[in-house]
């Protein structure tokens, strides 16, 4: 049956908000608050990984083209009418970041990018209202510089690019997985997913199979908007494969033999040995 399950993009590329200088600030809201406020803003992240490097790799300071995206915010309340909304659509971006110290000789050009790279999502949108920021009243004002560059979710979670995950397998709960706790009828009080339209219900009264197992499994994402969820599993494929290969190759380097039992004579027949430095015991060797 449906269950939530994890989905392990916090090794994915995104980017958000990481620094935020504010100049002016006459709201009711600290400025920490509202640091926090502006780093939780989804922005758009279409090949991060590509097209910014690593800030702690970067030779600039505080930002330049090569690893972050600058954005402004500027909203001062006039009328008396009310509060006024501040929202994500009133972050602007800007096309380019002067610095001295970026070093284009050592990194080379800026990688080119989507246009809409760096904007708060649903920004261009005319239906979306935009993440709330502060409410202003008349003569408040807020004024602020922020600072967007890539990073993971296991550092903070607002790089993540993932906001719901929902996974299940057997949807008729044939293997019998999961007892349903029913009054009357299971069948109406537990209704079958979506999911069940893909696999032949088991047929009535036929018997259990301990032996079966689970061969088809069903993942939902739901990303926050910087990433399309088809990228984010993409990703996510790529790195569970990096991870598998880095094991598979530690595992080799455990069980080669050294130069000096090589020379000794004494690698074991196939040049294994298990994992307390000891040849493994023949098949056809007696045991003791």
């Amino acid at each position: 049956m449906p269950t939530v399950g994890t989905f392990d993009c916090t090794c994915a590329d995104n980017k958000a908000i990481d620094m935020v200088e504010i100049t002016i600030n006459t709201t009711v809201l600290p400025d920490e608050f509202l640091a926090h406020r502006l780093g939780m803003i989804p922005l758009l992240s279409m090949d991060a990984a590509k097209v910014l490097i690593d800030q702690r790799e970067c030779s600039c300071e505080d930002g330049c083209d090569r690893c972050s995206v600058e954005l402004s915010l500027d909203a001062l309340c006039t009328s008396d009418r009310g509060a006024m909304l501040v929202t994500s659509k009133d972050l602007i971006r800007s096309n380019t970041i002067a610095n001295m110290y970026s070093d284009e000789s050592v990194f080379g050009p800026v990688a080119p990018r989507h246009p809409d790279f760096g904007k708060p999502v649903g920004q261009d949108d005319p239906n979306a209202n935009g993440v709330v920021i502060v409410q202003l009243r008349k003569g408040q004002q807020i004024k602020a510089r922020c600072i967007a560059r890539k990073g993971f979710a296991k550092e903070h979670a607002k790089w993540s690019p993932v906001s719901a995950v929902g996974f299940e397998y057997d949807p008729h709960n044939t293997l019998r997985h999961t007892t349903l706790w029913y009054e009357f009828d299971a069948k109406k009080e537990w209704p079958e997913s979506k999911n069940a339209r893909e696999e032949e219900p088991p047929a009535e009264g036929a018997l259990f199979d301990p032996n079966l197992r689970a061969s088809r499994f069903y993942f939902d994402v739901e990303s926050v908007g910087s990433l399309h969820p088809a990228e984010i599993v993409d990703t996510a494929l790529s790195l569970l494969e990096y991870k598998t290969a880095q094991i598979v190759q530690e595992l080799g380097m455990l069980f080669q033999p050294t130069d000096a039992a090589v020379n000794a004579g004494s690698v074991p027949p196939g040049g294994m040995y298990d994992s307390y430095g000891a040849p493994p015991v023949s098949a056809t060797a007696p045991y003791v």
